[in-house]
């Protein structure tokens, strides 16, 4: 696979380095260009492990929108430079309750799917002659 094709996750100092031109390189001994490569080692962010990592698109009639979530550890070393405060601080708790509330339905949804799919597999029927009396109902 060319150096251009490779992956932006899989990208690492050398790729970089590959991206100067010859006659800079060229220019800097081994020292220099190890420099170098070291500091393009620790500029590049090292993805951490999710919990949730739900990528997918959406197309429309006229455009295409992306929607990404993902949960995990912030593992970021620098905090905010500014406070987060007023309307954004508000608008964050009502995001945070509404994905929490759209998780729960989605959870609660499929749990019950699933049971009650279980249960038909199964054969039980919860309310006795209901299947009956509709069959029944439908034959006249």
């Amino acid at each position: 696979m060319s150096q251009m094709q490779r992956n932006y996750n899989s990208r690492d100092a050398d790729y970089y380095m590959d991206q100067i031109p010859l006659p800079i390189l060229e220019k800097l001994d081994e020292e220099e260009k190890a420099n170098l490569k070291s500091v393009i080692n620790t500029a590049i962010p090292q993805p951490s492990p999710k919990l949730i990592d739900l990528r997918f698109a959406i197309d429309v009639i006229f455009t295409r929108y992306f929607v990404v979530l993902m949960i995990g550890k912030d593992r970021r070393k620098q905090q905010r430079s500014y406070e987060v405060n007023g309307i954004t601080k508000f608008a964050n708790v009502v995001a945070a309750i509404l994905l929490i509330i759209a998780m729960s339905l989605l959870i609660s949804t499929v749990t019950i799917l699933i049971l009650y799919l279980i249960k038909s597999a199964l054969g039980i029927d919860l309310f006795k002659g209901h299947i009956t009396n509709v069959l029944l109902n439908n034959q006249k």
